[in-house]
């Protein structure tokens, strides 16, 4: 579909890729966004976008978020941590938004709709993974969740006249973003420049992707995948190591840090320890990323070190 003159509804605005979406989307369309400000904070909306603070848990709430002229919803907004403290929680709240989004578009006669999804569906799958790869396991709640979302979405492409577009994120990295593991480091490092804690045995290798790439080849895939339900995977053809990861970070804040390992293959329960999207279905579609993993991990490091920085002098 084209993305000009639209109305289009962004959940979970206040958040890393939310906020970095609305903020391309604005150019060009109507864009309202979403959030209830449990995570993100208001100064995160763009300007130009049609902020509306609403829980989507509650579906009269949701009401209010979704006018009958919408034209495409890009939902966003879930519990994203994936090593979240209340499981049940997480995984139950997370499909009351999704279905509540649903259900008012169906009331509205919206039918268009991109999903964020994520890498976590594939559990422990062999690299790179492709969209086809079967079948999917996931090892966190997390992960449960999102795959939980996508069949209630992929019946709603299939049977309910909806068109779907689903996007399994690897790790997507930028400014904005707290408590994942480049600020994570980066804040430590601020503190302590001394001695580094890092989860694990810091040999997890995974791929990272910059958030404006990220949100550019949404918008690209939205404009040129038409099919009922398209389902792609956004990531680089790279990956890094968490203690490269670290080694990144104490360059860019020039400091020579012990490392102190926590220990094991993993961060958490359901950390899967490797992964590599395959991108060949997005790079035949005419879309691909400019960096690689590492280069997405330093130049988010840069900006989230110039932003920690300006927060911790204010």
């Amino acid at each position: 579909m084209d993305l000009t003159d639209r109305t289009v509804v962004v959940t979970g605005v206040a958040g890393l890729v939310g906020s970095h979406l609305a903020a391309r989307l604005t150019a060009d369309n109507r864009v309202i966004g979403v959030d209830d400000l449990s995570k993100g904070e208001r100064a995160a909306v763009p300007e130009g976008v049609d902020f509306v603070e609403a829980d989507l848990r509650d579906a009269a709430e949701t009401a209010d978020t979704i006018p009958a002229d919408t034209d495409v919803v890009f939902h966003l907004a879930a519990y994203t941590d994936t090593n979240f403290d209340d499981d049940r929680t997480l995984f139950e709240e997370n499909q009351a938004m999704t279905y509540n989004v649903l259900e008012r578009m169906a009331d509205v006669g919206a039918s268009k709709i991109a999903f964020t999804s994520s890498s976590t569906v594939y559990g422990e799958a062999p690299m790179p993974t492709p969209e086809d790869y079967a079948p999917l396991e996931p090892i966190s709640i997390y992960g449960a969740s999102k795959l939980a979302d996508e069949g209630l979405l992929s019946v709603y492409g299939h049977s309910y006249d909806f068109q779907v577009w689903l996007f399994r994120f690897a790790n997507i990295v930028g400014p904005r973003q707290r408590g994942t593991v480049v600020p994570d480091f980066i804040e430590k490092l601020l503190e302590d420049p001394r001695e580094l804690e890092i989860l694990g045995n810091g040999r997890q290798q995974k791929s990272y992707m910059h958030v404006d790439e990220c949100v550019e080849a949404i918008e690209y895939v939205v404009e040129h995948a038409d099919r009922d339900v398209n389902t792609y995977n956004l990531g680089t053809r790279t990956t890094t190591s968490v203690n490269r990861i670290a080694d990144v970070v104490a360059d860019v804040l020039d400091c020579d840090p012990d490392y102190a390992y926590t220990g094991g293959d993993r961060g958490w329960t359901g950390d899967v320890p490797k992964m590599r999207l395959s991108i060949e279905k997005l790079a035949a579609l005419g879309w691909e990323p400019s960096q690689s993993s590492d280069e997405a991990v330093r130049k988010a490091t840069e900006q989230l070190a110039a932003e920690i920085r300006a927060e911790r002098e204010a």
